[in-house]
């Protein structure tokens, strides 16, 4: 995967980003971490094309990501799942497949099972999300994202209304998934999972990337901050 961010700003209210400039590439699973505030999110955002930046550019893999055709390429797990709340598991999947992706039913269908069953879903098709505990609804979102066959996997902090028990059954779950060879940015506050997980960590402070590099910066950090924040993380 190659990350390519060019001058890029963004604001709300106030600046959240501030003129990054950053170039990554040969890793497959980024993790952004920092304190509530940061801009780890918003990055995430913008890197996904969910979000247009304030100013600058940004290219994942050479495209342009707020091209309709990167957009295609891509899967987006948000911290809560978002399902639709009147229809089973199965119809959630089968809808996106029928009304984005142009499938006829039938195949809809057999997708949708293919990755319900992938994580551990195989009893739970015709349950809305009400009826599922919270991590069962958020492998749902999970199988929906990979259903649309995505060249890279967004997640914004997907354990953020867990508990400890259903954190560990969903981030236990993505790890499962490293097999299918897809590329994954992610943004988590679970250090044992970005450990387990990454194999490239972006550490960010005040709308600035300050530290970057491969999962030992956790444990040999360069900076002041990136050593305090793990002293407050651990």
């Amino acid at each position: 995967m190659k990350i390519d961010l060019r001058n890029l700003s963004h604001s709300y209210d106030v600046k959240v980003l501030n003129d990054i400039n950053f170039n990554l590439k040969g890793y497959k699973s980024v993790a952004i971490i920092g304190i509530s505030g940061s801009g780890k999110s918003t990055l995430l955002r913008l890197l996904s094309g969910l979000e247009t930046p304030t100013k600058g550019k940004v290219f994942i893999n050479d495209s342009d990501v707020l091209l309709s055709s990167y957009k295609k390429s891509i899967g987006f797990i948000f911290q809560n799942h978002n399902l639709f709340p009147h229809l089973s598991l199965l119809e959630n999947i089968t809808i996106i497949l029928e009304k984005t992706r142009g499938h006829k039913k039938d195949d809809a269908i057999q997708i949708a099972k293919k990755y319900l069953d992938l994580l551990k879903l195989s009893d739970q098709y015709n349950k809305s999300p009400r009826n599922v505990s919270g991590g069962q609804a958020q492998r749902a979102s999970i199988a929906r994202a990979l259903s649309l066959n995505p060249e890279i996997i967004f997640m914004d902090e997907p354990t953020a209304s867990l508990d400890p028990i259903l954190t560990y059954e969903v981030l236990s779950a993505v790890e499962d998934l490293k097999v299918l060879g897809k590329n994954f940015v992610f943004v988590t506050h679970v250090l044992s999972f970005v450990r387990d997980f990454a194999d490239y960590i972006i550490f960010m402070e005040k709308g600035k990337i300050l530290e970057h590099g491969k999962p030992d910066i956790l444990d040999n950090p360069k900076t002041f901050s990136l050593k305090e924040f793990m002293k407050k993380v651990k």
